[in-house]
């Protein structure tokens, strides 16, 4: 069973994996800016657009209420879409730092360029061959 739950940590933090399910989160949050701007601002647009031209309000009423949009689900929209894309990025940036690789550890051994046998790395004389290194 450890085996297995190592298995799909390692599945599930891989950097593909986790580049496409940011994508998803984050164009699910944009999707709500998208449809806020659509029903605030471009809806009601069109209705006292359609309204002027069909002759159904005063031109005066409708330039009045055009700039009357419902400004706040907007201003919500776009504050829940930053607050996704922080808790986002603070969750990659953990997940990035949990994934840091330890940098490799300096060489014990070198190669003899004459007999090209592996010697301890202070070596001063090949142990094989007796050449100085």
């Amino acid at each position: 069973m450890k085996k297995f739950i190592t298995e799909f940590k390692e599945f599930a933090i891989k950097g593909n994996m986790l580049d496409m399910s940011v994508g998803i989160v984050i164009g699910a949050a944009f999707t709500g800016i998208i449809t806020s701007i659509v029903d605030s601002v471009i809806t009601p647009l069109i209705n006292y657009i359609i309204s002027l031209i069909t002759g159904g309000q005063d031109v005066a009423g409708a330039i009045g209420k055009i700039w009357i949009f419902d400004v706040g689900t907007l201003i919500g929209a776009i504050i829940n879409f930053l607050i996704t894309a922080f808790v986002l990025f603070l969750i990659v940036k953990a997940i990035n730092l949990s994934r840091k690789k330890e940098e490799p550890a300096a060489p014990t051994t070198k190669i003899c360029p004459y007999c090209k046998s592996e010697i301890h790395i202070e070596a001063t004389k090949c142990a094989h061959c007796g050449s100085e290194v």
